[in-house]
């Protein structure tokens, strides 16, 4: 089995530096991937990785 971290959608909004809120409604339209372990749902800390790295606009040289 893959070791994973999984993430609350407190922690995985202190890592994006959003609110809670947000990563919920992100996570409830499937713009985020998440894990439902019964009522609780975590986020895997790839997801994060991911959302960064696919909304990341690099910088120009000059």
């Amino acid at each position: 089995m893959k070791d994973q971290t999984l993430l609350t959608i407190e922690e995985a909004a202190r890592a994006l530096g959003l609110k809670p809120v947000t990563v919920r409604m992100w996570a409830s339209a499937r713009k985020i991937g998440r894990v439902k372990l019964g009522r609780a749902v975590r986020i895997p800390a790839s997801e994060i990785e991911r959302l960064i790295e696919r909304n990341l606009i690099p910088a120009t040289s000059r």
